[in-house]
C-alpha cells in the first residue's frame, strides 16, 4: 500500500463506529467512511472536538450537523498546491487527500522528462491532479461532465498561482469528448482517470464502472502519442481489486508500448497511531 504521509495541513486524529475524525487545516470534521467497521475509539476524549459531523440517513444520502460555524470555504496547503475546502451535500469535501501519492509520482514523471508533456485528466473532479501536473510545467486538458466542479478546479488552480498555465477545462462527457479527440487526431503524453462507480454524464448519459471502464480505457489508446509517459487510473468501486486495473493496462497500453505496470491500494495513516486507513485503488503503467 502507498501511503500519503507527507501532509501538514490534513490528518486523521480518529477513526471508529464508522466515522473518521479529520483535520483539515484548522477545521476538524467527522464523516462516515465504510472501512471502518470497528468500534474501539483510540482517543475518545477528541471526539468532542469536531466543528462538524456528517450524519447518513437511513433512507440514504445524510446531512451535516453543525457545532460550531464554520466558513463556507478555506484553504489547505500541501507542499506547494492549495486547494479549496468545502462541505458538501454528501459528506465530501472536494478532495481526496490520500491522492497526493499520485500527485507526487505524477510530479516527478512529468519533471524527469526534457519536453512539455500533455496531460489528459477524465472525471477530472476539482483538479488535484490538475493543480499538481500544471505545477511540475506540464499542459493539462480538464474533463468533467459536472459545470460546478469544472468551476471549483479553476479556483483551485489560481489558489496554486498556477492561473498563467497550459489548461483547457472541458464540461462534457468523458467518452464522447474522447471520441472528438480521436476524430481531431490531438494526443496526449499521459492520461489520467478517477471513473465514479456509476454516474450520468452531461447529457444523462449512463456510466458503471464494472461495464464500462475497460472499453475506455482501450478508446483512451487511440488517444495517446507515440512515447506516452504514463497512464494512471484511480478507483473506488467496491469489489474491485486493483489487479483488476493493471490487468486492463495490460491488456490495453502495454499491448501497444513498451513499458510496466503495477497496482495496489492508496491509504492514509492516522496520527499517533500504526493504523492506516484505506481509501481506494490504483493501477499505473508508466514507460
Amino acid at each position: 500500500m502507498k501511503v500519503a504521509n507527507e501532509w501538514k495541513d490534513y490528518k486523521i486524529i480518529d477513526m471508529a463506529n464508522g466515522q473518521k475524525l479529520e483535520k483539515w487545516g484548522d477545521i476538524i470534521l467527522s464523516r462516515p467512511d465504510p472501512q471502518i467497521i470497528w468500534n474501539n475509539k483510540s482517543f475518545p476524549e477528541k471526539w468532542g472536538q469536531a466543528h462538524a459531523t456528517y450524519n447518513r440517513s437511513k433512507t440514504g444520502g445524510g446531512s451535516w450537523e453543525y457545532n460550531r460555524k464554520i466558513p463556507e470555504s478555506w484553504q489547505i496547503k500541501y507542499k506547494d498546491l492549495t486547494f479549496n475546502i468545502k462541505p458538501m451535500g454528501f459528506k465530501h469535501t472536494g478532495l481526496f487527500p490520500e491522492q497526493a501519492v499520485n500527485w507526487d509520482w505524477m510530479i516527478n514523471k512529468i519533471k524527469s522528462e526534457n519536453r512539455e508533456i500533455k496531460v489528459l485528466n477524465l472525471f477530472a473532479y476539482t483538479g488535484g491532479a490538475t493543480v499538481a501536473c500544471l505545477s511540475a510545467g506540464a499542459s493539462v486538458c480538464h474533463v468533467d461532465s459536472s459545470k460546478g466542479m469544472v468551476s471549483w478546479a479553476k479556483e483551485n488552480v489560481i489558489s496554486s498561482n498556477l492561473g498563467d498555465k497550459k489548461v483547457r477545462y472541458i464540461v462534457d462527457d468523458v467518452v464522447k469528448f474522447v471520441n472528438r479527440e480521436i476524430r481531431r487526431e490531438n494526443t496526449y503524453d499521459a492520461i489520467i482517470m478517477d471513473p465514479p462507480s456509476y454516474g450520468r454524464g452531461a447529457k444523462g448519459e449512463v456510466w458503471q464502472f464494472e461495464n464500462n471502464i475497460y472499453d475506455l480505457v482501450e478508446l483512451c489508446t487511440k488517444v495517446l502519442s507515440k512515447n506516452p509517459l504514463f497512464f494512471l487510473i484511480n478507483s473506488y468501486t467496491t469489489g474491485i481489486s486493483s489487479t483488476v486495473l493493471e490487468n486492463i493496462l495490460k491488456l490495453t497500453v502495454s499491448k501497444k508500448y513498451n513499458g510496466k505496470t503495477e497496482a495496489g491500494e492508496i491509504g492514509l495513516p492516522m496520527e499517533n497511531s500504526n493504523l492506516i486507513l484505506p481509501c481506494g485503488i490504483y493501477g499505473r503503467w508508466e514507460s
